[in-house]
């Protein structure tokens, strides 16, 4: 069977979609905004790498022979330059790896933001001179490069002092920036800094960008295992809103496939809730009109609840249709069975209002007993009529009844009546879930109905034993009356149909019958007998 999920699963999942829609949103874009960052950082680890480098070899060329100062490898009496790397790993150029990649890895979920940077500080000492002719040797690089790229770039030497930079800030110190000191260790260091302006946000269009964070990075310059310098470098990111108005046609091609989303859940609900519904609905319609058959199980219920909501609702409809062809033919035998009597009774009145003088008294009192035994049809049909009622209202109680007592006061009361009854008790518990009354009502209407259709010379025998499911007891009656044709086995049952109407039958004993054992949870049955009729009967112990 397909599987069909239940309401509030379906209402899960579009509830879940529809917070993970902003979430979703948000989430990208907190991943977009880190990606920024990350390219800046990229794209600052490239040009610190490149100006390193260009600055290096103008030092190494600075480092001549006969100037005193030269590299560990030098001569006798030469003194070492720069500073010993302390900082682990250690990124050189010597011949240890081939290659000695730096990966950005800033990321604005856990990195913490520091506070401005602060103002360089006046150094104690001048900058070291050969570091100052390596810086303005490549002074000309670091300004072609901000011109394209934007990026604040400063070259310290081993001591912390600028000596090459895109801003006013040669011959200061930057030992008191945290990316300054951990990178003269030999530590690449990135960071992120808050930034202050004073000037209005810049539309996005603009080259500026208003970001609020500043990143900052600081490459060592390593010769020989030696720090002999950093690069410091700094650049705001792209602003999200900046990046997203560059990308603006992939940004209008997500708005689409998430206004597609939002659609796909209407039409989902739509298919899973709101077309069953709307189908029930239509179906309810009919039946207030009055149409027969009008509700059936819907092929595509969608939901687990709609599906069990609509096999209630046609099996409602089926049994009020049969509740209601039950009515009209059970009102129009009723209305059949009163008016045979009254139509007698009315002409028996008739009869006796215009010849009333003339008639002898045998005639009046034949005229009379008609009269009288009409309104005692009458009366015994509305009796029935109550009992049956009863039997259809009535539910099971927790009353006991011991069927030895009521078999016996019966078979005592038919016998009277000419009714033979013989009883073969075959089981020990004899006990049965019901009233008393309920279970004289039920043997006297079998043994009654026995009596009409077989006279007063009839014998019933009843059996009575457990039956095999257990926990029920069963009742064997059988007559020895000239039993029940086939044609007529099928309709014994229904209200108002006998063939004893002659003999005072009403239709209605097995109808009543049939209803007190449903009430109880028992059965009844017409099994196969010769001669007579045998009924079998299971009731709750």
């Amino acid at each position: 069977m397909r599987w069909k999920p239940r309401l509030r699963t379906v209402l899960l999942i579009i509830n879940l979609v529809i917070l993970l829609l902003p979430l979703g949103g948000i989430g990208a874009l907190r991943l977009y905004e880190s990606e920024l960052v990350r390219r800046t950082e990229s794209e600052l680890i490239a040009q610190g790498t490149l100006v390193g480098a260009a600055y290096r070899e103008e030092l190494i060329r600075q480092l001549s022979p006969g100037d005193g100062v030269r590299s560990p490898k030098g001569g006798a009496g030469s003194r070492e330059y720069g500073l010993p790397v302390t900082a682990r790993p250690v990124t050189d150029d010597g011949p240890a790896q081939k290659y000695h990649p730096t990966l950005a890895r800033l990321n604005l979920a856990g990195e913490t933001i520091r506070p401005p940077a602060p103002p360089p500080l006046p150094p104690a000492t001048p900058p070291d001179p050969l570091a100052v002719q390596a810086g303005k040797g490549i002074a000309p690089l670091l300004l072609a490069t901000k011109d394209v790229t934007l990026v604040g770039i400063r070259v310290v030497d081993f001591n912390g002092k600028v000596v090459a930079s895109t801003s006013e800030e040669m011959g200061l110190s930057l030992l008191n920036r945290e990316e300054t000191s951990r990178a003269l260790t030999g530590e690449y260091v990135s960071l992120l800094r808050q930034r202050l302006s004073d000037k209005a946000v810049p539309p996005v269009s603009s080259i500026s960008r208003g970001k609020t964070v500043r990143v900052f990075v600081g490459m060592p310059i390593i010769h020989e295992g030696r720090v002999v310098g950093a690069t410091i470098l700094s650049r705001t990111p792209l602003d999200i809103r900046k990046a997203l108005f560059m990308v603006q046609k992939q940004v209008g091609i997500a708005m689409a496939v998430l206004v597609s989303v939002v659609v796909l859940l209407t039409l989902f609900t739509s298919i899973t809730i709101n077309r069953p519904l709307t189908a029930l609905i239509r179906q309810a319609e009919r039946i207030v009109r009055g149409e027969k058959g009008a509700a059936a199980p819907l092929e595509n219920p969608g939901t687990h609840e709609i599906e069990l909501l609509s096999q209630a609702v046609s099996t409602m409809a089926k049994t009020l249709e049969e509740r209601a062809d039950y009515i009209r033919t059970f009102a129009a035998n009723v209305s059949h069975e009163f008016k045979t009597p009254l139509t007698s009774i009315r002409g028996t009145v008739e009869l006796l209002q215009d010849h009333l003088v003339e008639m002898s008294p045998a005639e009046r009192s034949r005229f009379l007993q008609i009269i009288a035994d009409d309104t005692e049809r009458l009366d015994r049909l509305v009796r029935r009529l109550l009992d049956l009622a009863r039997a259809d209202t009535l539910t099971s109680g927790d009353e006991q009844t011991a069927l030895t007592d009521v078999l016996d006061t019966l078979a005592d009361r038919f016998a009277k009546a000419g009714v033979r009854v013989s009883i073969d008790y075959r089981s020990a518990v004899t006990r049965v879930h019901m009233g008393r009354e309920t279970v004289e009502s039920i043997i006297s209407n079998l043994l009654d109905n026995a009596r009409q259709h077989g006279g007063d010379g009839v014998e019933v025998t009843i059996a009575v034993a457990e039956a095999d499911a257990g926990r029920m007891l069963e009742l064997l009656v059988r007559d020895s009356g000239p039993g029940i044709s086939d044609g007529n086995r099928e309709r014994i049952f229904r209200p108002f149909f006998t063939t004893a109407r002659d003999r005072g039958g009403s239709g209605l004993g097995l109808s009543i019958v049939q209803s007190l054992v449903t009430a109880h949870g028992g059965t009844i049955s017409l099994e196969p007998s010769e001669p007579g009729a045998c009924f079998r009967i299971r009731l709750p112990v």
